[in-house]
């Protein structure tokens, strides 16, 4: 399983209203196909002048993650920059899963 991640860094002037457009563009993503499910979560960190969150997306394979790049990346990436330019910076990861681990409570 491969997480596509992208963690941003929001300037406070447009936090809320990237936040909103952010809720719009996830499922954007997801209706590409190549996606299974995202994760919208804010890093715990104190900053006066900046928000940061990160989105996860899980790939259904290392080939859908690929055919995102080559055919959506871009595309969806052009959407924010030409609204928000440089009040956001981003950064992209990949991470691998290698096992995964939960608790069942009695």
């Amino acid at each position: 399983m491969i997480i596509y991640n992208v963690t941003l860094n929001i300037d406070k002037s447009i936090s809320n209203e990237w936040l909103e457009w952010i809720k719009e563009h996830i499922p954007q993503v997801l209706a590409t196909g190549h996606f299974k499910e995202a994760k919208l979560t804010k890093v715990l960190v104190e900053d006066t002048e900046a928000d940061t969150y990160s989105v996860q997306y899980r790939a259904h394979s290392r080939e859908a993650l690929n055919a995102y790049y080559a055919d959506h990346a871009e595309r969806l990436k052009q959407d924010g920059l030409q609204r928000f330019g440089d009040k956001v910076l981003s950064f992209r990861t990949e991470l691998e899963v290698v096992d995964e681990y939960s608790v069942t409570i009695n």
